[in-house]
Parts: structure tokens; C-alpha cells; sequence
């Protein structure tokens, strides 16, 4: 006997907002691979917000966002399946999908619980996906997330120059990811994979870069090891050497580096016979060193020598697609870490959104570990954010020197949603607008629009519909 949905004291929107706020992932496939719904919990395991997973194919995210499905299995063989999986976001995850049978016993949906947290699950009742498709599983490590255009034409350059043993200059703002570009580079290469040696130009004495570059033969100074030691190159041999802040290369050895570039040998301090290696040299800076150059504090001839290829990674500010995933994955990452559980609210993301992140990837990801150690709540709210992602133009008409934040953060979200709503008509422009999802949008606009009962935008009324 089926259970009459009538009774239920909840309209299909309040029952639909509250499946969107369940920390397990919910996810609905018809019977052809096509998402008809997911819930929130989407932005934490792909980075990927509902409006765009839902009405597209599991063949658009297999593999790339996540591995060993199970849907090919319970389509095939009609049954419900459970899976351990991983997902590029950085999330275990545990997948139970269950068939939905019509009247005529085909399966007509495909419904999918996803949760984090499988140590203490037993489902002896469900079938395991079997052990052979293990082999198949993704290689995870040494991803970069991102989703922008701008990123994805740096990993196709980085695609096209991994084996070749020329030199590339990484150029961008400090903690945009300099030294994990050449890691993925070191990962990625066929050729230049045996080791990742990385040396910051700017951290070690210039006395002393010298001898951890090159090393120096057996008794070449005073104080040295009895038997030599092998400089950074030498031990980078077959793999990849990244020079970060190559721009504070003191001038005296800027010359000895070209001479290795060009001779692919170089002479330990003391030495008398040359040390060969094929190391591909990857130099990285955040400063102008074109203009260094025009300075004469660089050498001309070393800067064109190390730009034969060029790898320019643009700041946050300006790849906000890439905002929630790299927020996510910092999420997943300390949340594990630190064995905590928390969630972003909506209001959260829209700041971090909207936020100019000056300190770029690595600021994103020092917020976020400090959020998930230091907050108490399951859930991140506004107030738990530290003051400076608290970034205003100009202050908002309606408030004062006495407001608290709440109320300063109330007054500019009503200002942007009224001026945006009153050019745009349309939630779903809204959302476009100011970067944040079409159910945020429209919650906002009733609140300080259209309040409860005065609806004049479609896209409201549309949007009670999955």
C-alpha cells in the first residue's frame, strides 16, 4: 500500500529544499544516462553546481570527475550496486544507486545516495561492483582543479611542451600555483618524470646557492664534506628542476646556469671534469623579469634562454569559475585532515565569489583550513569569516557606522538583487549577473523584492520545477 503524498504538510518547493540541503548527495538518472536531478551536495564532491549537472549525460562527467560508476552495472543488470569511489575534487565517497522500475519491469530511474563516510557502512544485502574494474580506476593525484578557460588552455600548453627537454618560464602573482604547475609537469611528462627537485632562488643565502645548485667536488673548501656533494641538479637527473623565484638568481650565476642550459653539463665547485645530466629546467617568478631585464638586473640572454616556452597562470580574481571548485577541494581536503564534517552556506560561497582573493589559491586555501579548525558549527556561516573578505566599493546607502555586519551585509545584498532585478527581470539573469545559483537568486528577490505572494518573475514560479 503506497503512502499518500497528500498527507504531507510541505509544497513540492519545501519539499525539494530540503532534499537541496542534505549533506549526502542525492542524484536521479532516467534510463538513458540523463541527470534529472542532484541536490547541493554536488558543489562539495565535483565543484559543479546543480543548474549545470542536471539535464546532462553521465558520459559528460565519467572519469573526469569521478571513477568506477556503477550505473553501467545496475542499467545492465537490473540491480541495486554499491562503490567506493573517488572524485577529482579530492572526496571518498561511497555510492549505493538503486533501480526504479516501471509498471512493465524496465527501469525507469536510477536513484543514487552518495556519502562520505563508508568505514562503518554494511549493505550486505546489495551487490558489490565487481573487484576486476579496480584496474580501471583514475590516477587522482597531481590534478589540478579548475574549470575556467583560461586554465584549461594552460594544462593544453602544458600538454604539448611535457617532453620536450627545452626550457618554460612560469610567470604569475604569488600563490596562484607556480609550483604545482611544475609538479604537474614533472607528473604529466613521459620523459621528465623520475624526480621533482624544487629550489626557491630566494630562500637560501646567495653564498650558498652555488653549492646546493651545482655542489662542489671532494675538498673544494674549507669546511666542506670530505667526499663532495651533489648539487640539486645533479640529483634532479632524468626529472625536472624547478628554479622558483628566478629572479633572485644572483648575477654571477645567472651566467654558469645559461652555460648548463646550452651545454646540458656544468662544473661542481672545485671540479676539474664536467657533470652531464638531462634535466628539463622549469623557472617560475611573480615579478616583471621582461622589465628586470630592460633594468640590467637580469641577464638578457638568460631570460630568452629560459622563455623559449611561456606559461602564464592569470590570478584568481580573474578565473572566478574556478572559485567553488578549488573552494570545495580545500573543503574535502581539511575537512578529512582534521576529521570534521562541516558545509558552506549559500551566503558563504557568494562572499568567497564575489571576494577579489589578492593572495590567490594558496589565501583560499589558508581560509578555508582556518574555517574548518577553528569553527565550531556544523555549518559556515558569514559571521564565521574572517573581517577582510568583507569587500565593499563603496559603502550601501542604508548603512551606517553603527550597523552591525549582519545588517551591513543585508543592506548590499539588497542593493546589488534590487538594481540587478530591476535591469534584468529574470532570476535566472540575476544568478548570471552576480555569480551565484538561480535558487539563491530567487530567494533573495523574495525577500527583498517581490515578498511572499507578489511574484511577477516566470523564472520564479518556474523554478518550483525541477
Amino acid at each position: 500500500m503506497s503512502f499518500d503524498v497528500s498527507k504531507l504538510n510541505l509544497s513540492y518547493s519545501e519539499f525539494v529544499g530540503l532534499i537541496d540541503e542534505l549533506y549526502d548527495e542525492v542524484l536521479i538518472y532516467d534510463n538513458n544516462y540523463t541527470i534529472v536531478y542532484i541536490n547541493k551536495a554536488c558543489e562539495r564532491h565535483y565543484g559543479m553546481t546543480q543548474e549545470e549537472m542536471v539535464g546532462r549525460s553521465f558520459w559528460d562527467f565519467q572519469d573526469q570527475y569521478w571513477n568506477l560508476s556503477v550505473l553501467p552495472h545496475v542499467y545492465k543488470e537490473k540491480k541495486a550496486f554499491m562503490q567506493k569511489q573517488s572524485t577529482y575534487m579530492g572526496s571518498e565517497i561511497l555510492t549505493i544507486a538503486l533501480p526504479i522500475f516501471d509498471q512493465n519491469g524496465e527501469i525507469e530511474y536510477v536513484v543514487m545516495s552518495v556519502r562520505d563516510d563508508f568505514s562503518n557502512v554494511r549493505l550486505n544485502y546489495l551487490y558489490d561492483v565487481l573487484t576486476s574494474d579496480l584496474a580501471k580506476q583514475k590516477d587522482f593525484d597531481n590534478l589540478i582543479v579548475y574549470k575556467s578557460e583560461q586554465m584549461q588552455a594552460v594544462i593544453e600548453t602544458i600538454e604539448q611542451l611535457k617532453d620536450i627537454p627545452s626550457p618554460c618560464l612560469i610567470l604569475g602573482e604569488t600563490g596562484v600555483g607556480k609550483s604545482l604547475i611544475g609538479k604537474y609537469i614533472n607528473a604529466k611528462s613521459q620523459k621528465y618524470n623520475k624526480t621533482f627537485v624544487n629550489l626557491n632562488c630566494a630562500a637560501i643565502h646567495k653564498d650558498l646557492i652555488e653549492t646546493e645548485l651545482f655542489g662542489y667536488a671532494q675538498g673544494a673548501f674549507t669546511g666542506s664534506k670530505k667526499e663532495g656533494k651533489k648539487g640539486l641538479l645533479e640529483l634532479a637527473d632524468g626529472g625536472v628542476l624547478l628554479l622558483d623565484e628566478i629572479s633572485e638568481l644572483p648575477f654571477n650565476l645567472q651566467a654558469k646556469l645559461l652555460q648548463f642550459i646550452q651545454d646540458k653539463e656544468f662544473y661542481p665547485v672545485g671540479a676539474e671534469k664536467p657533470v652531464k645530466v638531462d634535466v628539463k629546467i622549469i623557472a617560475a617568478t611573480n615579478r616583471n623579469i621582461k622589465k628586470m631585464v630592460e633594468m640590467s638586473n637580469f641577464r638578457e640572454d638568460l631570460y630568452y634562454r629560459l622563455n623559449v616556452f611561456e606559461i602564464e597562470i592569470p590570478p584568481l580574481r580573474e578565473r572566478k569559475e574556478d572559485i567553488l571548485a578549488v573552494t570545495y577541494f580545500f573543503l574535502n581536503k581539511y575537512n578529512s585532515a582534521y576529521q570534521r564534517e562541516h558545509k558552506l552556506s549559500d551566503e558563504v560561497i557568494d562572499i568567497f565569489l564575489n571576494y577579489s582573493w589578492k593572495g590567490n589559491i594558496r589565501e583560499l586555501s589558508n581560509v578555508i583550513e582556518r574555517l574548518v579548525v577553528t569553527v565550531p558549527d556544523f555549518m559556515i556561516m558569514p559571521w564565521h569569516l574572517p573581517k577582510h573578505l568583507y569587500e565593499f566599493d563603496k559603502p550601501a546607502p542604508s548603512t551606517d557606522r553603527d550597523s552591525t555586519l549582519a545588517e551591513a551585509i543585508s543592506a548590499l545584498e539588497k542593493e546589488m538583487i534590487t538594481k540587478a532585478y530591476q535591469e534584468l527581470k529574470s532570476s535566472r539573469k540575476v544568478a548570471k549577473k552576480l555569480g551565484i545559483s538561480q535558487s539563491t537568486a530567487s530567494r533573495f528577490i523574495r525577500k527583498y523584492i517581490t515578498q511572499a505572494g507578489d511574484e511577477d518573475d516566470k523564472d520564479l514560479k518556474d523554478n518550483e520545477v525541477l
